[in-house]
């Protein structure tokens, strides 16, 4: 079974400075039927105009990974974690006990365009925590790039939950499969391109939820760009 969520239907945050779409409830967007799926509790999709950003803000007991598509964005923390995050980096910041950050457009010029996603954390109230690492198109063309996990197997980056967040790029009728181990489910996420995931058409945006226990099936159509989660 595979149920769609489409790019037009997620809610939206609009500033002069961002375009802000969420797959999930976030903010001032409130959707009962779209609270997250197990563990996954957001997915943001963010474009921030040149110069602007999210001024210093507090986080504690979640996992927040950013998975920057296209720009560069600045992140500075409590931790003393400053950093530009580029295109094809993923940071992961387990907020803990408790941090305070800012994440800005690094450019002047051009947009930067990332996901924020939320984990549910495995753990209550660890010691935050940070880490940043880039994953090239070559690693990810093809193949399911391991890119989160919750021992860093495979060179990926670790975190506090049993999820497992691939990452692949398709070409034109490339056909790529994932099989979860039972009792497990995945959501798929289009970030750039179409897709055909176990037969149905996605764009960029959108978003499929995968019961527990179905394959994932994905076929590229336009250059698709795909983050997989693999779920308790």
């Amino acid at each position: 079974m595979i149920t769609i969520r489409k790019a037009s239907d997620r809610g939206q945050t609009r500033l002069s400075w961002l375009d802000s779409r969420h797959t999930f409830s976030f903010g001032n967007y409130r959707d009962p039927a779209h609270n997250g799926v197990s563990c996954l509790r957001v997915i943001n999709d963010d474009r921030v105009a040149p110069g602007g950003g999210f001024a210093t803000h507090g986080h504690d007991n979640m996992e927040i990974v950013t998975c920057v598509l296209s720009g560069s964005l600045e992140h500075k923390d409590s931790m003393g974690n400053g950093s530009v995050i580029r295109t094809g980096d993923v940071q992961r910041m387990s907020a803990g006990t408790g941090v305070t950050h800012s994440e800005f457009n690094h450019s002047h010029e051009e947009e930067v365009h990332f996901l924020q996603i939320w984990l549910i954390p495995n753990r209550k109230d660890v010691a935050p925590a940070y880490s940043q690492q880039y994953f090239s198109p070559v690693e990810k063309r093809g193949k399911w790039r391991l890119l989160v996990s919750p021992d860093g197997r495979e060179g990926s980056i670790a975190t506090h939950q049993d999820a497992l967040l691939y990452g692949t790029v398709l070409d034109q009728d490339e056909t790529l499969e994932h099989a979860p181990a039972p009792g497990r489910l995945s959501w798929l996420h289009v970030a750039r391109g179409a897709a055909r995931i176990n037969g149905e058409m996605l764009e960029a945006g959108d978003g499929a939820l995968l019961a527990r226990d179905v394959p994932v099936v994905a076929t590229g159509i336009d250059d698709a760009e795909m983050l997989l989660f693999d779920l308790p």
